[in-house]
């Protein structure tokens, strides 16, 4: 759970609420999105031992699809996917750092890039010192996640004990601000998508994981349905305190609740959920850079992104990477915008991958496969996926367009960089021999 619950439970109820159109709705997205993030889980559990590679969506498609489609999906990764993220989240924790400050405004657009533009260049730093201190950093911050959404359930659940829950009454909650279209459904579950974004990251480490075969379904019967219980509660929880106009206009969600509730306690609400946020950085510079060395093993990204540094032991080309990108995206970026991009991409992803269990499944039947799921849930899968990702591209056909182009752009990219093997000596001399002889002992070929 403690990878799943992160900064989106405090951004997306805000997107989730505008897109479904009524409270009743937007709840019901929350609680079917735990339950397609369990149908996906299952599937990646299956590929996560039978193909038993770290590295996650990326090395089951190359091992499936081979090398084009694998690179795609790195590429996007680490041009889109990561760097939005971060983008998003660190959006979210310069607008909770800053709330108190305009508390009657928004707070000013460069004054929000500043500071995220600080603290990931901070964090930047502290991964590229040291690998003990990103650690300690994640173990102390998700102590500040837990007690924030503790608390603002407990305050909810109170409230309603009280009698305050006029919000949730069925003849309130299914009052539409609009008239609903599968579209804006769809995009209320692209917006939930990115709270629960993480469910696969043990897929990404799965070499390191102890007796897969029983750990690996064993964390998903616990913390899907556990993720998907607190979610659900904290968005009762706001709607306990707020009517459904206070959180569209809310920029900063959990803080007008701290407001509204706390009294003169407030000041803990945004400290924690900034404190949430700054965790939830780190942990996504730590992630994307095993994804960089992954690609860099297989051949499908330069050398230099799988290089150490020798005394720190950190990959400080790759978070330089992936620290770079998302600075260039938190200037061209609008937080709303960018969830619906990762979140498309994302499941553009998931669906690819797990297509490519099917498929496996037809070109290699008799291998073995310790844990093996009823086909109907790949299936069921895909469906939904299919649904979300046309009504999606239906719906914000920009938005969604651009996350294809760019994945697109990296076919060129691949013919050139990857397949192109009769390339000039000069060009393998200052790309490949020397940045070879600059790995470390266990990377060197």
């Amino acid at each position: 759970p403690g990878n799943i619950i992160g900064s989106g439970i405090f951004i997306s109820p805000k997107g989730v609420l505008e897109h479904a159109g009524s409270v009743g709705l937007s709840l019901i997205v929350w609680v079917c999105g735990g339950g397609i993030c369990a149908l996906g889980s299952m599937c990646y559990a299956e590929l996560g031992v039978t193909i038993p590679k770290s590295g996650g969506d990326y090395s089951y498609v190359t091992e499936i699809f081979g090398g084009l489609v694998g690179f795609l999906l790195l590429w996007s990764a680490v041009l889109i996917m990561y760097p939005t993220t971060l983008a998003v989240i660190a959006l979210t924790f310069s607008n909770y750092v800053l709330q108190p400050a305009f508390q009657n405004c928004v707070p000013p657009y460069l004054a929000t890039r500043l500071l995220s533009t600080i603290c990931i260049l901070f964090l930047t730093w502290v991964n590229c010192s040291s690998v003990r201190w990103a650690t300690r950093i994640q173990d102390v911050f998700t102590v500040a996640k837990l007690l924030a959404l503790g608390l603002i359930i407990a305050v909810g659940l109170v409230q309603i004990c009280r009698g305050h829950y006029d919000a949730l009454r069925p003849s309130q909650a299914f009052e539409f601000t609009r008239d609903p279209s599968v579209g804006q459904i769809a995009l209320a579950f692209l917006q939930a998508s990115f709270a629960f974004s993480g469910w696969n990251f043990l897929n990404y480490v799965t070499e390191e994981v102890v007796e897969p075969r029983k750990n690996l379904p064993r964390a998903i019967y616990i913390s899907i349905p556990l993720v998907t219980l607190v979610y659900t509660l904290t968005n009762i929880a706001y709607f306990s305190s707020m009517t459904p106009e206070e959180l569209l206009a809310s920029n900063a969600v959990a803080v007008t609740f701290g407001e509204k509730l706390l009294g003169v306690f407030s000041w803990v609400m945004p400290i924690s959920v900034a404190l949430s946020t700054f965790g939830g950085i780190n942990g996504y510079l730590f992630t994307s850079s095993r994804l960089c060395f992954s690609g860099a093993r297989e051949g499908h990204l330069p050398y230099l992104l799988a290089m150490i540094h020798l005394k720190n032991c950190t990959p400080i080309p790759a978070l330089l990477v992936c620290c770079g990108a998302t600075i260039v995206i938190l200037c061209i970026g609008e937080t709303h915008n960018l969830i619906n991009y990762v979140s498309f991409i994302n499941f553009l992803s998931y669906g690819v991958t797990i297509a490519g269990l099917l498929y496996y499944r037809w070109k290699r039947p008799n291998l073995l496969r310790p844990i093996k799921v009823s086909v109907l849930v790949p299936i069921s899968y895909l469906v939904f996926w299919a649904v979300l990702l046309g009504f999606s591209l239906y719906s914000e056909p920009v938005v969604c367009g651009m996350g294809i182009v760019i994945m697109l752009t990296g076919v060129p990219v691949y013919f050139v960089g990857v397949h192109w093997k009769n390339k000039p000596r000069c060009v393998y001399r200052v790309v490949g021999e020397q940045q070879n002889d600059m790995l470390p002992s266990p990377y060197r070929h």
